[in-house]
């Protein structure tokens, strides 16, 4: 018996015409639509080899089936209802896999999509998987097109044979799904379709500490800096870099994790970059997404993570030396450490206010745009996605092999302006800067990222 004849779990299809009110950062992104830089989360996993449409096409379909939250789409409502709705279906709206024509262009074209055409909410799944047979790792390097796209290899991984692989896309309307949930659910589908073994790895251990407020943390009650424009570019939407680099090295026993590195790496590129276009210096606030959700299959579908602010003074910045690195990234540690540990709902309790159904929907869909327009300056620095290491195998078998790079990025629509998403597969860290087209243009971008690999490296503290 093949893994798509293993009989259906308990846990099956939702019934049809179920309804689940729109949780509370669904409404908010619901509310702030925009169709010149839609809200989407771009998910790209290379494998080494092909894979038969029809068993994978069978396989993510299954993959729905058993994760039945994922099959969901907006439903209709008068202006005065209080809340939106999700209705639940059995079965998909729309044929959710696709497979371009190969070509010379075809992974940029399919990041130019996975950009600037969201996945409609009116129909289930509010997501999409296009398929990119004979990729090879380094197709698209230095590319761009139109949107600003481009795709950077560091170093190039040797192939056996010569072969090119399969480059799966996973758009996901962020209103309704975030990466971690979708991820899941390509796990599961790796195993239906692979027969083998998919089941998340055992998170690292590290010794618990108590967590307390780090001394010495500035001070929120200020408007944090903003992203210094470089060289805007006259249409709209968002421009895409994807690189891969090495782990960034961290002494055995360390106080402070990878995630913490890229924390203070993020917040001096920025500085450097606002240095260099002349800014004011001015206090940095990084947001990071915190997901506490399990990785098996009990793992709940949507929207699952709170975000919070990591502050950084501009002294501990500009006047940061190589020697004063070890005491930076310990203090980073601690305030990561303390934050995480806070209760605290998803987007704050302000939103959690905005989102109480006592008024329309409508109404408070006015209310939540012109406040997102005055709270404008106060809206963090930029935000930092770490999804760290990559907890499936996400391997297809013995023809399609597992992947051996997954890349994320998340919106980078304006005040911020400029996301950094962060993913480690097989040993390497798979970088994606994005960011809003009438902020930086794609020389920009690969300035940026250069700035990024220099201060990573800087991270790598001796003991």
């Amino acid at each position: 018996m093949t893994a798509l004849e293993h009989p259906a779990r308990a846990d099956g299809p939702a019934q049809p015409s179920a309804r689940i009110p729109f949780p509370l950062v669904d409404e908010v992104s619901r509310h702030c639509v925009q169709e010149e830089e839609p809200e989407t989360v771009h998910i790209e996993v290379h494998l080494p080899g092909p894979l038969d449409r029809d068993r994978l096409t069978a396989a993510f379909g299954a993959a729905l089936r058993r994760h039945p939250r994922i099959l969901m789409r907006e439903a209709p409502g008068p202006w005065y209802r209080r809340r939106y709705e999700w209705e639940l279906t059995a079965e998909p709206d729309v044929e959710v896999v696709s497979f371009p024509p190969a070509g010379q262009n075809a992974l940029r074209d399919a990041r130019t999509r996975a950009l600037t055409s969201a996945p409609p909410l009116s129909l289930s799944p509010p997501i999409r998987l296009e398929v990119v047979a004979d990729a090879g790792r380094a197709e698209g390097s230095e590319a761009t097109d139109a949107v600003g796209v481009a795709a950077h290899r560091r170093t190039q991984t040797p192939r056996t044979g010569g072969a090119k692989g399969t480059v799966l896309f996973v758009t996901i309307n962020h209103t309704a799904l975030d990466g971690p949930a979708c991820l899941r659910v390509l796990a599961t589908a790796a195993e239906l379709y692979g027969g083998r073994d998919n089941s998340p790895a055992a998170p690292p251990v590290r010794p618990p500490e108590p967590p307390q407020p780090p001394a010495d943390t500035p001070s929120n009650w200020s408007p944090p800096a903003r992203v210094a424009p470089g060289t805007p570019e006259p249409s709209p939407g968002n421009g895409l870099l994807v690189t891969e680099l090495p782990l960034p090295h961290r002494p055995k026993g360390s106080p402070y994790t990878v995630n913490d590195q890229l924390m203070v790496t993020t917040a001096l590129t920025i500085t450097h970059w606002n240095r260099e276009h002349g800014a004011r210096p001015r206090p940095l606030r990084i947001t990071m997404p915190v997901d506490d959700r399990p990785r098996d299959a009990t793992m709940p579908i949507g929207n699952g993570t709170r975000l919070v602010e990591v502050p950084f003074s501009v002294e501990e910045l500009d006047a940061n030396e190589p020697s004063d690195m070890p005491a930076l990234l310990r203090r980073t540690a601690a305030r990561t450490r303390a934050l995480k540990a806070l209760p605290r709902p998803q987007l704050g309790w302000g939103a959690a206010l905005l989102t109480a159904p006592v008024t329309p929907v409508a109404w408070r869909a006015a209310t939540t745009r012109g406040l997102r327009r005055a709270a404008a300056s106060w809206t963090s620095t930029t935000l930092l996605s770490n999804i760290g290491r990559i907890p499936y195998a996400l391997d297809f078998g013995e023809e399609a092999g597992r992947a051996h790079a997954v890349w994320f990025s998340a919106p980078a629509r304006m005040p911020r302006g400029l996301t950094v998403t962060t993913a480690s597969t097989a040993g390497r860290l798979h970088l994606a800067l994005r960011w809003s087209r009438a902020l930086l243009g794609h020389g920009d971008g690969a300035h940026v990222r250069d700035l990024f690999e220099h201060y990573l490296h800087t991270t790598e503290t001796g003991p």
